[in-house]
């Protein structure tokens, strides 16, 4: 009962350490803004262990985090090669598919009037299918490698990615582009000097959004059917055995392995859209 006592001690000082960072002129520095999540995510974890601990709850339900450390440690070159399995091989290369297939695709719609009204509406129709109905489908016509959970990315992903994109090559007001062909512009000038860097914003926006639908979707069609090999095969079967803490193991490494993604997505948008006002300090 000490550790639970002490657990929630230790979460209103992290509670009132945090505030005081945020509300202070620490906030305004590179230092406080990031010593403000950090002991927020130090406070769970150790609050976690301690409720654990004391409570006795039993590693099938929900094991420490000291647990899931020492699993990790210990399992290293498994978990190195789940993570080359699907990320590298699955998420990856239909994230790099998907994307760019739905901007090409993009452009074609922005030239023709009848695919916008005719492909946009299938589009919406098809990302709102559940993927745990189109996994399986997807298993048997591409096969329990990579390559079928590849082509569930590319389901995920594509459709978020044209709409996006869709939605920033229209950003152009009609002044600007009648300035462009006052310079006797043509389509593909105008294209890629006004509306396409205009879109930029857009087009990352899906880029971050697909980030992580491309980790998530790759994951999810492994329980489908896979080689031994890969996370969600990884999970389905340590979910089989009891075996949780290398469960939990591979969801450090997926959670990972996604803010990676996505903070490297966002970091090549702020280089590429530092004129946006929302890049700007």
């Amino acid at each position: 009962m000490t550790l639970v006592v002490l657990a929630f001690v230790l979460w209103a000082f992290g509670i009132w350490v945090n505030m005081r960072l945020a509300s202070g002129p620490a906030a305004r520095t590179r230092a406080g803004k990031l010593a403000v999540p950090v002991i927020f995510g130090v406070t769970i974890l150790v609050m976690w262990e301690l409720l654990v601990r004391g409570l006795g709850v039993s590693m099938v339900i929900l094991p420490a985090p000291t647990l899931i450390a020492a699993r990790f440690a210990t399992s290293l070159p498994t978990l190195w090669a789940d993570f080359a399995q699907t990320f590298v091989k699955g998420a990856l290369s239909g994230y790099v598919m998907g994307c760019g297939a739905a901007v090409l695709t993009a452009v074609l719609i922005d030239r023709s009037d009848f695919l916008r009204r005719g492909l946009l509406p299938v589009g919406n129709f098809v990302a709102a299918l559940p993927i745990v109905g189109t996994a399986p489908i997807l298993v048997m016509w591409f096969g329990f490698d990579w390559q079928s959970k590849a082509a569930v990315v590319v389901v995920m992903v594509f459709f978020p990615m044209l709409v996006n994109t869709v939605a920033g090559l229209t950003q152009t007001s009609a002044m600007q582009r009648d300035l462009m062909r006052t310079y006797a512009a043509g389509y593909w000038q105008s294209f890629f000097k006004l509306r396409l860097p205009a879109a930029m914003p857009f087009i990352f926006n899906g880029l971050k959004i697909s980030s992580t639908l491309a980790l998530i979707g790759a994951i999810v069609a492994e329980f489908f059917g896979s080689p031994t090999l890969g996370m969600g095969f990884r999970i389905s079967t340590s979910v089989g055995q009891l075996s949780l803490d290398m469960v939990w193991a591979e969801i450090v490494v997926a959670a990972l392995a996604g803010t990676a993604f996505y903070g490297a997505v966002a970091m090549i948008e702020k280089a590429v859209t530092f004129w946006h006002p929302s890049q700007r300090s």
